[in-house]
Formats: C-alpha cells, sequence, structure tokens
C-alpha cells in the first residue's frame, strides 16, 4: 500500500511543490505508523525415507513441532518411497533439475555413493561461519564410533548421525510356545533353521521371514556372521566360501518352504498379522510391531553361524546439508538442533524403535526407562559392540551395485545357481569400481 502510495505521489509530482511536500509529509508518517518490514521465514525441504510404518508419523509431528516453536524457518517434509536407494534416485533427478533440498536423510550403505556424486556443506564448516558458540556440538553430542560412521573414505563428515539401528529377531511367542521353542536357543542361524522347520511342519505357519527390503542389509548380517566380507579394500569381495554357503542356507530354507519370500511390505504384514513365526527385521520395526500386532511379541538379538563372531551393520542414517545458499543452510542446522535435542531424540526412539544417536538422549526419562525395560531395545543393545559399517561401495557406483546385490538375491532366492550367481555379479560390481 505504502509502495503505491508512493507512486501516486511521483505520479502527480509536477502539480505543485506544495502538494509534494504535503503528501512526502503524509508518507512519513504512514511509514513510522507501520514501522519496520517483517522478514518472510526461510523454506527449506527435508527428503526421508520414511514410511508411516517406520516412523513417517513422528517425522511430521517433529516438523509441525519445529515450524511451530519458531517463526525464522519453515521446514516442508518430503516423503520419497522405496527407503534409502528411492530416495538417492530421486535426488539424482532433483540435483539434474536444479531442485536439490536443503537436508536429506543418506543411508548408511549410500555414505560414499552420496558424498562422491552430490554437493554437501560439512556440519563444522557451517557451525564454524555462523555459529561459533556451536563449535564443540558434534564432539558433545557424539561418541568418536558413531561420529565417525557418518565420515567418508577421504576423511570429510558428510553429514551426522541419525537413525541408528541393527536388525533383530522378531519372535511370535504365541506360535513359538504352540511349537515348543525356547527363544533362548535361537542364537545361531542353525537354531532358527531348525525352528523355522518346526513351526512350519506343527502349525502350518511360516517359520521365518527375513526383510526383502530394497537393500541386502540383513543378508549382509547374516554373511558377514559367517566369516564372508562384502567389501575388501574397496572392492566387492562376497564370492567366497562362506558366501556361497551363506545364501545356499538362506535359499534353502525358502526352497523347503519353512522361509517366506516376499516383498518387505507385504513381509512385515505377515509378520504382524500372525503369519510367521519370526522376522529378521530393523529395530526400527518395533513400535509397527508392538502397536499392531495381536500377539506377545518379543525380540532376542540378531544370530550368528555356529562358532563365528556375530556382526552387525550398522543400519539407518545421516543427516546431510544439500543447501547452496547460506540462509538455507542456517536453516537446516537450525533444524538439525532441533532434531538432536534430546526430547526430539525420544520422541524419534520410541516413535521408531531406532537407538538413540546422542551422548545426552537418556537425560530424557520416558527414554531412559525404556532402554532399560523394553525387550526389544535390549535386544539391540546388547549388539552395538558388534558394530561394523553398513558396506559403502566406494566412487560412482554405489546406486548401480545395491542393485545388482538386490537381483542378486531375487535371481537365487527363486532358485538360481548360488555360485554363478556370486561370481558374476561380484566381477560385474567390480568392473564398475576402478
Amino acid at each position: 500500500m505504502l509502495k503505491k502510495y508512493f507512486n501516486l505521489v511521483l505520479g502527480f509530482v509536477a502539480l505543485t511543490l506544495v502538494l509534494v511536500a504535503c503528501n512526502s509529509l503524509g508518507s512519513s508518517k504512514s511509514s513510522e505508523a507501520s514501522g519496520p518490514s517483517k522478514k518472510d521465514p526461510t523454506v527449506i525441504e527435508y527428503w526421508y525415507p520414511n514410511a508411516e510404518t517406520q516412523g513417517g508419523k513422528t517425522v511430521v509431528e517433529l516438523i509441525n513441532k519445529f515450524n511451530a516453536s519458531q517463526g525464522k524457518v519453515v521446514v516442508k517434509g518430503v516423503y520419497n518411497a522405496g527407503m534409502y536407494q528411492g530416495l538417492m534416485k530421486n535426488l539424482q533427478s532433483a540435483v539434474a533439475a536444479g531442485q536439490s533440498p536443503a537436508l536429506v536423510q543418506i543411508g548408511w550403505s549410500y555414505r560414499e555413493y552420496f558424498s562422491n556424486n552430490f554437493k554437501y556443506v560439512e556440519p563444522q564448516t557451517i557451525i564454524d561461519k555462523y555459529y561459533p558458540n556451536d563449535k564443540n556440538f558434534l564432539k558433545e553430542k557424539y561418541l568418536s564410533n558413531i561420529l565417525d560412521l557418518a565420515v567418508n573414505n577421504k576423511g570429510s563428515q558428510v553429514g551426522l548421525p541419525y537413525s541408528l539401528s541393527v536388525p533383530v529377531l522378531y519372535l511370535n511367542m504365541d506360535i513359538l510356545n504352540k511349537a515348543g521353542i525356547n527363544p533362548d536357543d535361537l542364537k545361531t542361524w542353525e537354531a532358527v533353521a531348525k525352528a523355522s522347520e518346526k513351526i512350519t511342519q506343527v502349525t502350518g505357519k511360516k517359520g521365518l521371514y527375513i526383510a526383502e527390503a530394497a537393500d541386502t542389509w540383513n543378508v549382509q548380517q547374516m554373511m558377514e556372521s559367517n566369516g564372508a566380507k562384502t567389501l575388501t579394500n574397496g572392492k566387492a569381495s562376497f564370492d567366497s566360501k562362506e558366501g556361497i554357503a551363506t545364501y545356499k542356507f538362506y535359499q534353502d530354507l525358502v526352497k523347503g518352504g519353512s522361509a517366506l519370500h516376499i516383498g518387505i511390505d507385504q513381509g512385515q504384514q505377515a509378520f504382524v498379522s500372525g503369519d510367521v513365526g519370526m522376522a529378521h527385521l530393523t529395530i526400527g520395526q518395533r513400535k509397527n510391531i508392538t502397536q499392531n500386532s495381536k500377539f506377545k511379541a518379543i525380540a532376542v538379538p540378531s544370530p550368528t553361524f555356529e562358532g563365528k563372531e556375530l556382526k552387525v551393520p550398522a543400519g539407518g542414517s545421516l543427516l546431510a546439508i544439500t543447501a547452496d545458499k547460506a540462509e538455507e543452510q542456517k536453516a537446516a542446522w537450525e533444524f538439525e538442533k532441533f532434531l538432536y535435542e534430546s526430547d526430539s531424540v525420544a520422541a524419534w526412539t520410541q516413535g521408531t524403535g531406532y537407538l538413540p544417536e546422542t551422548t545426552d538422549a537418556t537425560n530424557n526419562k520416558d527414554l531412559a526407562t525404556l532402554i532399560e525395560e523394553d525387550n526389544m531395545m535390549g535386544a539391540a543393545y546388547s549388539t552395538l559392540k558388534n558394530l561394523i559399517s553398513w558396506a559403502p561401495f566406494p566412487g560412482n557406483s554405489g546406486l548401480q551395485a545395491e542393485q545388482m546385490l538386490l537381483d542378486m538375491r531375487d535371481r537365487i532366492l527363486g532358485g538360481g545357481d548360488v555360485s554363478t550367481e556370486l561370481k558374476k555379479t561380484q566381477d560385474a560390481i567390480n568392473g564398475l569400481i576402478k
């Protein structure tokens, strides 16, 4: 309105000097009355892969709480289907179109691919430039081994750990009790296989489901707990005696009819509906299982193979700032700090089942009680000492390598020759890594 008024004054400036003076006076009074203009908030996008059954509701709740808590930043959440692989594909398209979000969740297995192919800003860089009071934030918030999960092969802090998960073996105790199976006996994959067969024989239900998500995280847990290595010195190395034995073991369970071979959404629902006795899934499914199942559900730690050391790949994600503009970088950092407050971490943990990643998370009393008393959380926590990296394929090969592993898994579970498939896939992946 003020701008329009000034334009009107200028349009009639030739009429008389008196009129100009009068109008100028009126304008001055109008300006004083209106006061300084209020700055519009900075709007940023936050991309996440969490479906409704795996923390999506909590993501929305946290965004809404942050937006309501202040007026400087507005966060718009963007859900990406297909978990971390789906998000990476969408990010690739968005960046090519010049529409990069400000903050993204990056799965651990895509750490190298992301940092080699996309622009990001290290969190300490933003802190040093704009937030000197936060100079010790990283050291104070994280244990060094947890913080290092987000450091790439070149030593760059790609982002900050956010979702921290491990696979656990969920059990339907109604089915296990009917089949006469003691959960304390399920410490090895060999014991799990026998239990799976017994469940099917006694109850007619499927004994086991191993997650078939858009990644091979669960298979890596099995392989590395049998002595195989997914990566060695930056090269695929799963085509080994132990790798072949692991996939043959998995294939035989499916062929024998006691293990379910089906996509992740259907598999999780089959367990929640009471149609499967055991499910090897992320601890991030804890809330979905406890809230939506009608049977007694517990969890035990991921099994290992007889005589082998338990290895558990760290699942979940890091948060990376991809904003180009300074205002958006600062806005992303403000939102990140909110997400790492102890109450926010508690809400995230309670809403998903992910393990708290920060050192001060248990300042929230409800979270401290949950960790101490919840069976599923206890099963997950007990394996943190066995944590290893989720294999991040180096260079530009991440998306292609992961898809090759997925295709290999599906061909093997569909009846393909294990030795042939592992050799063919390993050679193809190593052909990409140069």
